[in-house]
């Protein structure tokens, strides 16, 4: 059996700077995300439901913007130059929140943030196939994912310290996050070598309906499925707001989502090794049951003990299915089409991601906290049995 180290070392070095990359970005993102709710709430006078809509329509937009840019990448047969574009433009947005006046602004900025990340996604994901051996795929979407998870974790840990530090001082917190946006676009720019490709073939649009044939049924079942997925994980500002239930010090908040990241970055590569030796729909299906788990757990009440068992199950969620939905696509795409793939599997999740993040602000003011993450996990159920009918 091959060891972990061993693994780790035949991994293209452009695999760990990529995973690196995501890493600083996502410290820059989580420090302003892990508190953008509270200060929409508690500063802005925002409700639940404009916390969903604002967090749906940046999502969705980012998801939606990712198939423009893979079909441009396969198109142009480049994928570094957008994904440093998408970053260079998720940096520039930071200072923005810092500086907004209102939730309009804010909404502007976290729109801008997300275009970014939609313009990044895609390349960035077809150049880690591109260098990745094909039979360490799925180790290799791991670790790129437990890299961005670690800045995902690292990110509300220091903007917990500076509120504390600083008062509650949400604007100089969101100042600080500009640095490590800045040091992720560097580092792609001076880190990563792009693979030589076959340019032979005269250039064709990516997504011609005869371009668009050639992608198999699998793929788009891995489209569907990954789109129940996003119904029935909306977003994570809301595991954020049921925190704040749990009556803990605002400035402690945050830490929700480092301890959701910690389990979701320690989870992901190891789930994503094991998905290159195993049944990659069997992993899928346990990973849902683990989002129902979740979901039920956090609708019992808002204790910490009890909000904090559901977030560690909503991490170990993450860690087993996001590097194994992008493996699953990246292994029924043609390697010309695979920024497109992407871009087509992410268009339609972010419709469901704007469809989710709506309905569960507008449960949660209606209905109350439980209903949302009871909504949650009934949309679990049926992803659970379209995800076995393929056994």
């Amino acid at each position: 059996m091959t060891t972990n180290a061993t693994s780790r070392a035949r991994l293209p070095a452009g695999i760990w700077i990529l995973g690196f990359v995501s890493m600083l970005m996502d410290i820059s993102s989580e420090m302003i995300h892990s508190l953008l709710p509270l200060f929409l709430v508690g500063a802005l006078g925002a409700s639940a439901f404009t916390v969903g809509l604002i967090e749906g329509l940046a999502e969705a937009t980012a998801l939606i913007v990712k198939i423009f840019s893979g079909a441009l990448s396969d198109y142009l047969g480049r994928r570094k130059g957008l994904a440093v574009f998408g970053y260079a433009l998720g940096a520039l947005t930071k200072p923005l929140f810092a500086l907004a006046p209102t939730v309009g602004v804010v909404l502007g900025a976290r729109l801008l943030d997300r275009i970014g990340k939609g313009v990044r996604g895609a390349p960035r994901d077809a150049l880690v196939a591109d260098i990745a051996p094909a039979a360490m795929r799925g180790a290799a979407f791991g670790l790129r994912q437990s890299l961005d998870t670690v800045g995902a974790f690292l990110g509300p840990l220091l903007a917990v310290g500076l509120m504390l530090l600083w008062a509650n001082d949400f604007r100089a917190v969101f100042w600080v996050a500009v640095i490590p946006g800045a040091l992720a676009v560097v580092l792609l720019l001076v880190g990563v070598r792009e693979p030589a490709r076959h340019t032979g073939a005269p250039r064709t649009n990516p997504i011609r309906r005869d371009n668009l044939a050639r992608l198999s049924p699998s793929y788009w079942w891995v489209v569907g499925i990954g789109a129940v997925f996003t119904l029935a994980r909306f977003s994570e500002a809301f595991l954020v707001l049921r925190a704040e239930q749990s009556g803990i010090a605002l400035a402690l908040v945050p830490l929700v989502m480092v301890a959701m990241n910690l389990v979701y970055a320690a989870s992901a590569y190891p789930f994503g090794k094991l998905s290159d030796r195993g049944n990659r729909k069997g992993l899928l299906a346990i990973g849902l049951v683990v989002l129902i788990a979740a979901d039920l757990v956090l609708a019992v009440d808002a204790h910490w003990a009890t909000v904090l068992a559901g977030v560690a199950l909503w991490g170990v969620h993450m860690g087993m299915t996001q590097g194994l939905l992008a493996t699953l696509v990246a292994d029924n795409a043609p390697d010309d089409l695979r920024g497109t793939a992407f871009g087509f599997f992410n268009l339609v999740s972010g419709i469901a991601m704007l469809v989710a993040s709506a309905l569960a602000g507008l449960l949660w003011d209606q209905l109350g906290a439980a209903s949302t993450f009871l909504a949650g996990a009934a949309f679990c159920v049926l992803a659970l049995l379209g995800l076995l009918r393929r056994f």
